[in-house]
């Protein structure tokens, strides 16, 4: 895609300047790895060393261009660039060149699913010998594996918080991103998974965890093998759990931060810094304990 040519397409009436244009699939977070070339936007200077290779685009404002000419990149100058960023992301989200692609939901053998349940008829792949409680709702773009347990009143997939201030108003980002969850793991009663904001990515539920009663894990949460969240608890989106870890009964972990292998975040923690491996914390602000 060309961003010239979509800004010809869209409703934005602020004017811009397009600098070294290049080619671009996705949209991403400046520091976003992945396997596709793709559009950012950049509204303060102290993310520039973060700007991943896979980088072609970058909005911008005008006292930021002089740090970031010579770069592996086109610039695109305009003076709300994170507005004109979530703007393409939702005029892209009706397009089959940017959303991910359909497929008839599929479901394994020897499965136990309620009548009582909801579950998208595209883009849902469920394992071998998986439970779906009554109740649940299975949205697009969900991936469950063998031998896992979905108990009652559990949405998975749903859309999640994601809201920017814009002038007039407040404007809703659309998720186009999945769910993926693991072999043997069990949600349990009325929790929410929420889906990716962006196509190429998931909110993840690693192999064997175990989550409890009305938990919120929030778009792109990535939440390795083994760990256990306790009931009440919210972790914010992007996070990172690693292995091993527990989430204490009404811990809160903040957005975009990493919690180490091994890890606990004890009852009614307050997360708002990375946790080491091995580290326990507890507090409001959590700190070692």
């Amino acid at each position: 895609m060309l961003l010239s040519e979509l800004l010809e397409q869209i409703p934005y009436t602020e004017n811009y300047k397009i600098i070294d244009e290049k080619p671009f699939r996705y949209l991403a977070l400046s520091a976003s790895n992945i396997n596709n070339p793709n559009c950012v936007f950049l509204d303060s200077g102290k993310y520039i060393d973060n700007i991943s290779e896979s980088v072609t685009m970058v909005l911008t404002v005008d006292g930021l261009v002089p740090k970031l000419m010579n770069g592996h990149y086109g610039l695109c100058v305009v003076e709300q660039p994170r507005e004109l960023f979530f703007t393409l992301h939702n005029f892209l989200s009706d397009k089959e060149e940017y959303r991910r692609e359909s497929y008839k939901t599929l479901v394994g053998k020897n499965c136990n699913i309620s009548s009582l349940s909801y579950i998208s008829d595209a883009n849902v792949t469920i394992g071998n010998n998986v439970t779906i409680e009554e109740f649940v709702s299975i949205k697009e773009n969900v991936v469950i594996g063998d031998n896992s347990i979905i108990r009652a009143g559990t949405i998975v997939g749903g859309e999640g918080f994601e809201f920017k201030r814009v002038e007039g108003g407040i404007l809703p980002v659309r998720h186009l991103g999945g769910v993926v969850i693991g072999e043997n793991v069990e949600i349990q009663y009325n929790t929410c998974i929420d889906k990716a904001v962006y196509p190429w990515d998931d909110t993840v539920i690693g192999d064997y965890c175990k989550v409890d009663n009305l938990v919120h894990i929030a778009h792109a949460v990535k939440i390795n093998r083994n760990v256990m969240v306790v009931a009440n608890s919210g972790i914010g989106g992007r996070s990172v759990i690693k292995e091993g870890t527990w989430i204490g009964f009404g811990a809160t972990i903040t957005n975009g931060i990493s919690i180490g292998e091994n890890a606990r975040a004890n009852i009614g923690s307050v997360v708002t810094k990375a946790v080491a491996d091995n580290e326990s914390v507890t507090g409001n602000f959590a700190i070692p304990h």
